[in-house]
């Protein structure tokens, strides 16, 4: 099966903006150091199955609570 090259970078271009913005939303509540788990999830966003694994740990993560 042949995978045309524009096609891949088509799904790139979509996949790596929707990573990394769920990322940081998924951070910014479940970390206490959003900024790292932020670029963490920009890095792995181009590896796509790497990139899943680690937006369903962030997911199954409990929230911190910031009531200060």
């Amino acid at each position: 099966m042949n995978i045309n090259i524009s096609v891949l970078g088509t799904f790139f271009m979509v996949w790596v903006p929707l990573a990394t913005t769920l990322s940081i939303y998924l951070c910014a509540r479940k970390t206490d150091t959003p900024i790292i788990g932020s670029i963490l999830g920009f890095l792995t966003s181009f590896i796509p199955p790497l990139s899943l694994i680690y937006l369903a740990v962030l997911v199954l993560k409990s929230d911190i609570n910031k009531s200060s």
